[in-house]
């Protein structure tokens, strides 16, 4: 099975200030989603959300990686993120 030529990992930012991370190949349409409290258990709680950041990556699997190692980081790192800091590195694979 291929994978998409390109992915996304992207940040929302809830109605509660909190942060949710997650990876897509669609961002409107994920979007979309989590608007309509379908897409999350977590964001469909915490509505309305919007898009803080996203980042394209090369592949689906790129983007789940890069999913996990954003969800290591702290919030303050998370808002380092939105703020334009540099991803996080991936090591390998």
């Amino acid at each position: 099975m291929t994978e998409p030529a390109q992915a996304y990992v992207y940040l929302l930012r809830c109605r509660d200030g909190s942060l949710y991370c997650g990876w897509t190949v669609d961002v409107e349409k994920r979007l979309a989603a989590h608007a309509t409290g379908k897409a999350s258990r977590y964001t469909s709680r915490r509505l309305p959300v919007r898009l803080a950041a996203s980042w394209e990556m090369e592949t689906a699997s790129e983007a789940r990686r890069m999913e996990w190692r954003i969800k290591q980081l702290t919030r303050t790192q998370k808002l380092a993120l939105v703020g334009g800091a540099a991803l996080p590195a991936l090591g390998p694979a």
